[in-house]
């Protein structure tokens, strides 16, 4: 066992131990009414997903009557109708998240084209209290030197670091990774659903549903792997809090170290 700043580095859960503590935290957070609702949602875009994927690959046979490309045919029209629920399922993140998303465009606009220090720094700020889980403020860029930023409000600071340790400042052009790719999911997802409710399928050239669906996937991708490896590196040098289900696997193995 390490010690970092005075506090016990937890060892190794085996890794069967690991996935029983993950599905016990998984099945506590699905019954909430968020949890539920976003299981909800992600079997739906799974399932709807994955049955565009065989009709696409040609998977049931039966449905290619009188051909298979054929505009009339079952499997044409399942195809139709698999794209336009994913389309309404991807609205619901693509224009349901849009005002957040565009206040963190926002507060980027501040801090990148603020005509003074003090108000790119409170720009900075507030994005910084908006992304605590993953996005460490640099130092203050001020006339007459350097100074250390807090977040605003300061309520939503992250909490002190279990190890003692504060990870460092994350590069800036990290935020401006995430806010604008956020920013392009909206935008592309607003373009699918333009062409997916403008159009009908009969008229609807084919590379339209494609490419927008593709990109937006991509952008949205591109953004939740930057913060959830951020997210990463800030847990493992400021140490994360353990679940009431890891506690009693540790108790359970004797894994707990000393002091805990």
């Amino acid at each position: 066992m390490l010690a970092v700043e005075g506090v016990q580095k937890q060892p190794p859960l085996p890794g069967s131990v690991k996935c029983t503590v993950a599905l016990k935290r998984f099945g506590r957070w699905a019954i909430t009414p968020t949890g539920f609702l976003i299981t909800v949602y992600m079997l739906n875009v799974v399932a709807w997903g994955g049955m565009l994927f065989l009709l696409m690959c040609n998977a049931a046979p039966a449905m290619c009557h009188p051909s298979c490309d054929d505009i009339n045919s079952p499997r044409r029209i399942w195809i139709e109708i698999d794209s336009q629920i994913l389309n309404a399922l991807f609205c619901v993140t693509g224009f349901g998240l849009a005002p957040f998303r565009l206040r963190d465009l926002y507060w980027w606009c501040f801090w990148r084209f603020g005509r003074t220090s003090a108000r790119r720094n409170d720009a900075i700020a507030r994005l910084a209290a908006v992304h605590a889980n993953w996005f460490r403020l640099p130092l203050a860029d001020l006339e007459g030197g350097e100074e250390a930023l807090t977040p605003i409000p300061p309520s939503k600071a992250p909490k002190p670091p279990l190890t003692g340790v504060r990870a460092p400042a994350t590069a800036p052009w990290k935020m401006t990774f995430v806010v604008h790719n956020m920013i392009w999911n909206t935008i592309l997802q607003g373009c699918l659903a333009g062409c997916m409710w403008g159009m009908n399928r009969h008229t609807r050239p084919p590379w339209t549903t494609g490419i927008f669906i593709g990109l937006a996937c991509v952008v949205a991708m591109a953004a939740g792997g930057m913060i959830m490896r951020e997210g990463n590196l800030v847990d493992k040098i400021e140490g994360a809090p353990m679940s009431a289900e890891e506690i009693v696997a540790r108790k359970k193995l004797g894994l707990m170290a000393e002091g805990t």
